[in-house]
């Protein structure tokens, strides 16, 4: 399916809260839904897809603790990822985008392993915001006098229009998620918290998202 997929994966800690659980248990199962997610939209043949994993925001704003826990996990499935054959064999290409000094170094070497490959895309925006793709294209840009619409599109970390974004956990609102790449994009918002949802979901929002015109 030809189309660019963003998603906002929102809601662990609050999924951890009204169980009575810890924090850690949210993102824990959190990460393994995300595991379960990026299985089906291959098997819905989901050619694109940008998934805010690590906003800016959270970086400058969680607990060392909190953090922490994220980035175990993170390294954790990280390596995991690098294993998994599907990854080779499907030929899909991670990339991951944003601020990525002083993170982990497993990240640069999944997207070296995987930069050829051709059929699916993966994004994984960590330790990003709009306002950081936007100052950092901009920087990129050598004749700012000469800037348009295109050159600064060239130059951002998502090149491409994001065309449907899920958002889990009710809220309706971006979240600094890739503001001029979201400009036209329908926003399906799922009353479900994240380590909630079910393929059957996604089914639903790409169905919804057909009839939208």
């Amino acid at each position: 399916m030809d189309i660019h997929l963003g998603v906002i994966p929102d809601g662990n800690r609050r999924w951890a809260k009204n169980r009575n659980l810890l924090e850690y248990f949210g993102y824990f199962y959190g990460a393994k839904k995300m595991e379960k997610f990026i299985e089906w939209v291959i098997d819905l043949d989901i050619k694109k897809t940008t998934i805010y994993a690590l906003s800016e925001e959270n970086i400058k704003n969680r607990s060392k603790k909190e953090l922490n826990i994220i980035f175990k996990l993170m390294n954790y499935y990280l390596e995991k990822l690098k294993r998994k054959k599907e990854i080779y064999e499907k030929e899909i290409k991670i990339s991951f985008l944003g601020n990525l000094k002083e993170l982990s170094e497993k990240m640069e070497e999944i997207m070296e392993k995987t930069k050829d490959n051709k059929n699916y895309e993966i994004n994984f925006l960590v330790n990003y915001s709009g306002y950081y793709d936007i100052i950092q294209a901009i920087k990129k840009i050598k004749n700012i006098e000469k800037i348009d619409r295109d050159i600064l599109k060239s130059n951002l970390l998502i090149k491409d229009d994001i065309d449907l974004i899920i958002r889990t956990g009710g809220y309706s609102r971006l979240s600094n998620f890739a503001p001029l790449q979201s400009s036209y994009a329908e926003i399906y918002v799922l009353n479900k918290y994240w380590p909630d949802i079910e393929k059957e979901d996604l089914i639903k929002a790409i169905e919804w998202f057909k009839k939208q015109k």
